[in-house]
């Protein structure tokens, strides 16, 4: 099938302020430039302001939450009623961060095709400690039904589209993917003359590293190496010596820079089969030689030995690192090919061109199923398709 060339408008609904979580920005703002030079232009309408974003990890101000929420949530629907004047609207992970998926049904209803896009078991529920008793108002179950009533289901990883496909025949797998002119490998620069062992992620995230505690201090009693975090919060790792650095999207690039081996630990669970390697896609991008729990898209992304490594057991990890801090060639040619591997399969260009496939062919799908209902003489009225 020819795919039509015009510009194409998509109002996209994301859930956070712009530049501020790893979902959205390996994801659909990193690919917003390109698709923009590619034809179609994303226009990004965050459910989240910047003053509820300050709140969302802060413990307690339950009634400056609510109020918030229900403020945005009001928006929201002001955004929906907005979206129809565009070719496509786009849904990251759910139009807001709380209630059942109404937005997402009104958009169904107005008849616009609607891509889904998600890159965590967002079917799950995980809340920070912060947020726990909010946890009820996530409605993870919403996921299942805007795939239903979705043209098109975009996800991560190959975990997260079986489960897609449940619900919707019509899924592609697009990873999250890195800006490969931004994340490039640096001269390691060693603090004090050792080597840094390195982890970044958000403190959503920062729960899997604390559940490593014993064997982070182990490691640090053992080697005579640093431990760095970058993170928006500071750890809670009781008896394991580290250096915190808050993270900062100016300065995360440099932070990396210091890294001599980057590691990214998790748990075995649902909510980890469903991440994307994302944090590991980081180091390799940088030519960092990586470590990952062999959970998940970990086990799609590095393959143990050629351009990384895999552990499941504290034994396993403990070889591992110690196999990395006592040979330097093989912290070369294990960031060499992990770098190649993100330039080949995770890049950002190659990430948004698969994107970029998936909303024109949606938006064609959708003028020909028009088209051809108007030829047969069919009333073409808005509702939820399928």
């Amino acid at each position: 099938m020819s795919i039509n060339k015009d510009i194409i408008s998509v109002c996209a609904l994301v859930p956070y302020p712009l530049g501020t979580t790893p979902s959205q920005r390996y994801r659909i703002e990193q690919w917003a430039p390109y698709l923009e030079a590619e034809g179609i232009k994303i226009e990004l309408l965050p459910f989240v302001d910047d003053r509820l974003m300050e709140l969302l990890h802060k413990p307690g101000h339950r009634i400056a939450k609510a109020v918030g929420n229900a403020t945005r949530f009001a928006h929201r629907f002001l955004d929906v009623v907005k979206s129809r004047s565009y070719d496509a609207v786009l849904i990251h992970r759910a139009a807001c961060i709380a209630g059942p998926a109404l937005p997402e049904r009104l958009v169904a209803l107005f008849g616009r095709p609607m891509i889904y896009d998600f890159d965590d078991a967002i079917f799950k529920l995980h809340t920070t400690e912060a947020n726990q008793g909010f946890g009820w108002l996530k409605f993870p179950g919403k996921t299942a039904n805007i795939c239903r009533i979705s043209s098109h289901v975009v996800v991560g990883n190959a975990w997260l589209a079986d489960y897609a496909r449940q619900f919707n025949p019509n899924v592609t797998i697009v990873p999250t993917s890195i800006d490969t002119d931004r994340y490039r490998p640096e001269k390691k620069r060693a603090s004090n003359g050792r080597l840094v062992v390195g982890w970044t992620g958000s403190s959503t995230s920062q729960t899997h590293l604390e559940i490593f505690a014993p064997m982070l201090r182990d490691l640090t009693t053992r080697r005579d190496v640093e431990l760095r975090v970058i993170s928006d919060r500071e750890p809670l790792l009781p008896g394991v010596s580290y250096f915190w650095r808050p993270w900062s999207l100016d300065t995360e690039v440099d932070e990396l820079s210091h890294f001599d081996i980057g590691i990214m630990p998790m748990p075995d669970d649902e909510w980890s089969r469903g991440k994307c390697a994302a944090k590991a896609l980081q180091y390799m991008g940088m030519g960092i030689p990586t470590i990952c729990s062999a959970v998940g898209a970990n086990c799609e992304v590095i393959q143990h030995g050629e351009n990384g490594l895999l552990a499941l057991t504290a034994s396993e990890w403990k070889t591992n690192l110690d196999s990395l801090i006592d040979d330097a060639a093989l912290r070369q040619r294990l960031g060499i090919m992990g770098r190649r591997t993100v330039e080949d399969r995770y890049s950002m260009r190659h990430c948004a061109e698969l994107f970029a496939r998936v909303v024109r062919e949606t938006v064609v799908k959708k003028q020909e199923s028009t088209a051809g209902a108007e030829q047969a003489g069919i009333q073409i009225r808005p509702g939820i398709e399928r």
